[in-house]
């Protein structure tokens, strides 16, 4: 009985048969209609963007090398003449010893205050919405409307001021609160100012963290027997290590940034602050620039002053992991 032979295309080995023709992409037609409108609409702001921030960076960072005392134009090159000078100022340097302790000072006081108030709104079962918006209130308010009214009415100096007031009832008597340098209790207004104006908003930040733990963690916690203070330490913190990070780093950036309570407390004018008692790095070079009218000098303080803020971070974001997977 004869066999039939399988065919040619049987025998071949899927490696060696032909592969189909890939099938035609359909092209996207394009709507020009929505590219215009959306270009019309967008032009202003990437315009303004560029013009007002990126061409003005670039600009600076070009002042920063000229002698542009009275004028922002650019051709009397001085290489780094306006970093050497700054580098040498002992005012600048001071300005930077000044701001360093402010940091070190206010970013563990405003971390460990958000943290608290977090807590306890966090742990009452009614009112959680009021007192979210009672400490939030104070965060939409400005820096320069809120210095002056610790400028004006708490902090002025005068018997009938509101700290006084209260240090009278305790039997003290009235104190310079902004002008007096021995003790420095100045610091008292400038820290009191950063704290009402910033601790609500991070709180809120911690809120959201603590609102994001599951609340089994704790359910498994007391059946274990741990204490408030254990579940604290041992499940509340570990899961707030992220927002912990994030804060930390908005806390320190902020406080190198700090201009407008120091300005709007001790300033009296355009460059009012040359008898202040002290002058963070932005003070200093807003009255080098605007005060002294030396754009270079100004230019090249606001570049050094990023530098040291940027590297700080790195640091810091280095050293607590920031970024890294748990």
């Amino acid at each position: 009985m004869a066999v039939s032979s399988p065919s040619s295309a049987s025998v071949l080995s899927p490696s060696t048969r032909t592969p189909a023709a890939p099938a035609k992409r359909r092209r996207r037609k394009v709507d020009w209609r929505a590219v215009g409108a959306f270009t019309v609409l967008t032009a202003p702001v990437v315009i303004g963007l560029g013009v007002f921030k990126y061409v003005a960076i670039a600009w600076s960072f070009l002042l920063s090398f000229n002698d542009a005392r009275g004028t922002i134009s650019l051709g009397n090159w001085i290489g780094f003449d306006n970093y050497t000078f700054l580098l040498s100022d002992p005012a600048f340097r001071d300005s930077l010893l000044i701001i360093a302790l402010f940091t070190v000072f206010i970013v563990p006081v405003t971390f460990v205050a958000s943290l608290g108030l977090a807590v306890l709104v966090n742990s009452i079962r009614r009112g959680k919405a009021f007192f979210r918006t009672v400490f939030l209130i104070p965060g939409a308010v400005s820096y320069v409307v809120a210095a002056l009214v610790w400028k004006m009415a708490l902090f002025n100096g005068l018997p009938s001021g509101v700290a006084n007031v209260i240090g009278g009832l305790f039997g003290a008597d009235p104190v310079a609160w902004l002008s007096e340098t021995s003790p420095p209790v100045y610091w008292v207004a400038v820290v009191t100012l950063r704290l009402w104006l910033q601790v609500g908003l991070y709180m809120i930040l911690f809120l959201a963290g603590l609102q994001a733990i599951s609340p089994s963690l704790y359910e498994a916690g007391e059946l274990d027997g741990t204490s408030k203070w254990q579940a604290f330490r041992y499940i509340t913190l570990p899961q707030l290590r992220n927002t912990s990070v994030a804060v930390l780093l908005l806390i320190l950036i902020a406080a190198f940034q700090a201009f407008d309570e120091f300005y709007n407390l001790f300033g009296t004018g355009l460059s009012g602050t040359a008898t202040a008692p002290v002058k963070p790095p932005l003070v200093y070079l807003y009255d080098s620039a605007l005060g002294d009218q030396n754009y270079g000098v100004g230019s090249a303080g606001a570049f050094l002053l990023t530098v040291i803020i940027v590297a700080i971070t790195l640091l810091q974001g280095k050293f607590v992991g920031f970024g890294k997977k748990d």
